[in-house]
């Protein structure tokens, strides 16, 4: 997936600039030669995303044909230059339908931010611009920097007034839209909680608890707390400690997918020989016969020439097997393992009666376990008792007849003593759910959140000590001449020093920054989130800090500091005045960030040129069987929200601080969140497809809000210490009472930022009693089928204009869909995955879906097929996908 980048911004030449006093023209000269260039880019990458758009569906309109009936849209524009009014016209709120809450609300976050600036642009061009630049200079400034607080001259500070004034108008009006727009979000995210749709689902009246103690881990003894509760309790799901079930679990899907991709391998080795026989049999003159002949693999394909693989993990050592019957013995062996434990589970009446003072067992009986049977999940000797019990752990999901149940319940003060049942969890979709973090008992919870964050911390404490080896590298001959010890990398040949300078520093820096979300995530999944979006709600909020850190206050503060050096050397006690002068120009570095993002950022993100070339790349290479086709053609791209979010409210920071500083920015701000806008409509719109079960209902968006408050912070601080820092002719502080009124405006921010806080906070995440009377009564099960077979106005892969790109005849399937499994473990209440065979013209794919059936294993040739030359194709689900309609 593509998504306009958002790095790490460091100094440019920050490591070797020879000649600082030219910074500022330099600088200057570098913001223009980058408009310019992503200018060109920009208009190349549309009009290159203009032709390429009608001919590529896949990539640029899959929404038009690939999702259910209830979530398409329209085409974008028969028009092959109209797309941009089409675009614009577009109507956001729809982006709630075909893509859910989060995906809306991070659109809103866009518009809103384009609204906020458009006043603030037109104020500060007119105002803050003539006041910084005309009959005023201050030093050398030029260029750019003519127009910064900076340049207002040390005879004419009264001018500072205008600052004063536009900070406070700026900051009201910045208010009244996040007061406005966090009430539209609790009502909006409220009438998307209570709407029949989702009210009615399972995840909406469930109620995740975890830190039970002993004593409640039962149905009966859970179904007493909360029955009480308006509509009572449905059902009770009580997690249970199912030691190797999991991973035999696992196994089987490993297994199921081996299996399909050894059966498709083997049809197409029988293709080829079958179409070699045949040209072979038409150079004779005798095809008919040819293509009659032997077309089963028992005869066609020789055992050598069957798929075969070692057992093993080390390469090319181990038993050499026939993967097709290897395969099918493990799917065997693994459904007989979780049916055993699955009727061990339904068979031990836990859940009916409390068994928190049953004695336990700890006589130790050896007992030989059959090995194979156990597999890898099963490590040592286990007494049979041992084996054979899967007991309770420390969480539950209670389901609710009614959704305000499940509300009350989470808001409810459930147990006496402190920390027992106060993890307390709504809206949990089953798929969404973390069950290795479902065992945590409050205690070990909290230390774990603190060793999190202290790792988190430490992280980006110490992150620029590889930053700086990155750096140090791409200066590789300056390292040779002050390290002896180092000189023999310069005495190799030109070619591999310009690779370890020029290729090999931009390479790690990568990355790095690939590797920097993932480890964020891993310190929020050891703090035992139970929930996939807590996850990125949790890393939403750490790769935001670890960006304004790196991102703006480190790059801010080493701009200046760079431009201060010659004056501070020179006269070192002039070190407060020189930095108020200097460090207003670092901004001209974040201008040209900016451009580059609303240019070459946003028309890279329309023409999507990676995900083109990727598609029909894994077509090629990856598609080898009907459920990897499936995925590739019909899969939709999406977006994690945890790193997407911060790399735009990155920009909030970054506008929002340089606002009064450098008021040039906020035009170029303004424009971009605009074109971030129309790309990301047109994204979410048209090409791609959130996860309903992720779906947060919004919870990211009032996240984006703090971190408005947090630009507005660094704003004020910044504006603050350069009041204070500010010095007349006579060295004497000249805008105190400037700085005071900064204080004050800083203590105003703070009490809006509580009063935001406390007044919805509560409403984020609960749902009032005061809307029950509209909300859905009793829980209905949510009914999955396929359209009917024949139906066209339903077909699920037929696009609008009749032109079909996938799968065009779906037929009913299994009748169980994932509510009706509800928080049930998948390792035990999911099936065995059916095997997807491609149907052959010989009869093969037949043979080997009656083999599978006969060895235990289920298997379908359904809405697959390979043709004579090898290529499968689809034209229809997964036989054991289910379609929410």
């Amino acid at each position: 997936m593509y998504v306009p980048p958002i790095p790490i911004l460091w100094p440019a030449n920050a490591f070797n600039r020879s000649d600082i006093s030219n910074a500022t023209s330099a600088s200057t000269a570098t913001f223009v030669t980058a408009l310019a260039f992503n200018a060109i880019v920009f208009g190349a990458e549309l009009v290159a995303f203009t032709l390429l758009r009608p001919w590529f569906k896949a990539i640029y309109e899959p929404r038009t044909y690939v999702p259910p009936p209830s979530k398409r849209v329209e085409p974008l524009s028969e028009s092959l230059l109209l797309w941009p009014i089409a675009v614009f016209k577009a109507d956001y709120r729809d982006i709630i339908r075909t893509n859910g809450m989060d995906a809306y609300f991070f659109v809103r976050f866009l518009r809103m931010m384009t609204r906020v600036f458009l006043p603030i642009w037109f104020f500060s061009w007119a105002i803050l611009m003539p006041v910084n630049s005309v009959h005023t200079r201050n030093g050398s400034a030029d260029g750019l920097d003519q127009f910064t607080f900076g340049n207002v001259a040390k005879d004419k500070q009264n001018r500072y007034a205008a600052h004063i004034i536009l900070v406070y108008f700026f900051t009201a009006w910045i208010f009244y839209n996040i007061r406005r727009e966090m009430k539209a979000f609790v009502i909006k995210r409220q009438q998307h909680l209570i709407s029949p749709a989702h009210a009615k689902s399972v995840q909406a009246n469930t109620l995740l608890v975890t830190g039970i103690p002993a004593k409640y881990l039962s149905k009966d003894a859970l179904y007493n707390i909360f029955n009480d509760l308006p509509g009572g309790v449905k059902k009770v799901w009580i997690n249970r400690n199912l030691k190797e079930l999991p991973d035999i679990y696992d196994r089987r899907l490993a297994a199921c997918n081996k299996l399909e991709s050894a059966e498709t391998a083997l049809l197409k080795t029988a293709a080829k020989l079958r179409l070699a026989a045949i040209k072979k049999a038409n150079k004779q003159g005798n095809s008919t016969d040819a293509e009659a002949a032997q077309p089963l693999d028992v005869v066609m394909v020789s055992k050598e020439q069957r798929p075969q693989h070692r057992l093993g993990w080390i390469p090319f050592v181990g038993e050499k097997v026939d993967t097709i019957e290897w395969a099918r013995s493990e799917i065997r062996i693994c459904t007989e393992l979780l049916d055993e434990g699955r009727a061990v589970i339904d068979n031990d009446g836990l859940g009916v009666r409390d068994r928190s003072e049953d004695p336990v067992n700890e006589d130790s009986v050896e007992g030989e376990t059959d090995s194979k049977s156990i597999g890898t999940a099963g490590k040592g000797q286990k007494t049979k008792e041992e084996a054979k019990s899967y007991p309770p752990i420390n969480s539950a999901f209670v389901t609710f007849n009614n959704q305000i149940a499940a509300h009350l319940a989470q808001q409810s003060l459930t147990h006496h003593e402190p920390y027992r049942m106060s993890g307390k969890y709504v809206e949990v979709a089953p798929e969404d759910v973390i069950w290795a973090n479902l065992s945590l008992n409050p205690y070990e919870r909290k230390i774990r959140i603190a060793i999190s964050y202290a790792a988190t911390a430490a992280l980006i404490i110490f992150w620029s000590i590889p930053v700086a080896f990155v750096g140090a590298v791409s200066n590789v001959y300056v390292l040779c001449a002050k390290a002896s010890w180092l000189a023999w990398i310069c005495g190799l040949p030109k070619i591999v020093v310009g690779i370890i300078a020029g290729i090999l520093p931009p390479v790690l820096l990568a990355v790095l920054m690939m590797l920097l979300p993932i480890v964020l995530r891993l310190f929020a999944r050891f703090e035992g989130i139970p929930k996939y979006n807590g996850l990125e709600l949790s890393l939403m909020t750490r790769f935001f800090i670890f960006q304004v850190v790196h991102s703006f206050i480190i790059v801010t503060l080493s701009s200046g500091l760079i431009k201060s050096l010659p004056g501070i050397l020179d006269n070192p006690t002039s070190v407060p005045s020189i930095l108020a002068n200097n460090l207003p120009g670092a901004s001209t570095f974040f201008l040209t960030y900016i451009t580059l993002q609303g240019l070459s950022g946003v028309a890279g993100g329309f023409l999507q040129i990676v995900p083109l070339i990727v598609y029909y790349v894994k077509l090629f290479i990856l598609g080898s069987t009907p459920r990897s086709v499936y995925g590739i053609k019909f899969g939709l791209r999406s977006v994690n929200w945890g790193t997407t979010f911060p790399g735009v409210t990155l920009i909030v920071v970054i506008a929002l601080g340089y606002s009064i500083i450098s008021p040039i920015i906020n035009g170029l701000a303004c424009a971009t969140f605009f074109a971030f806008y129309m790309l990301y409509k047109y994204l979410f719109l048209w090409q791609y497809g959130q996860p309903s079960t992720g779906d947060t209902g919004g919870l990211f968006f009032p996240k984006a809000i703090q971190h408005i408050f947090v630009g507005l912070y660094v704003q004020q601080v910044c504006l603050a210490a350069l009041f204070f820092l500010a010095q007349n002719d006579n060295k004497k502080p000249s805008a105190v009472p400037e700085g005071a009124l900064m204080v004050v405006l800083i203590v105003l921010t703070a009490g809006f930022n509580i009063i935001i806080n406390n007044s919805y906070g509560p409403l984020l995440h609960s749902l009032p009693l005061s809307i029950k009377d509209r909300m859905s009564g009793a829980t209905q099960p949510t009914e999955t089928t396929r359209p009917p077979p024949h139906d066209k106005d339903v077909q699920p892969f037929v696009e609008n204009n009749e032109k079909k790109e996938g799968p065009a005849n779906p037929q009913p399937l299994q009748s169980k869909s994932a509510d009706d499994f509800g928080f049930a473990h998948p390792a035990v209440s999911r099936p065995q995955r059916t095997v997807w065979l491609p149907k052959d013209s010989s009869g093969l794919a037949d043979e080997e879906e009656r083999a599978c059936k006969d060895a235990g294993v289920d298997a379908s040739t359904q809405d697959a097929n390979i043709n004579e030359k090898g290529k499968v194709d689809i034209t229809g689900y997964p036989p054991d996908e289910f379609e929410e309609t």
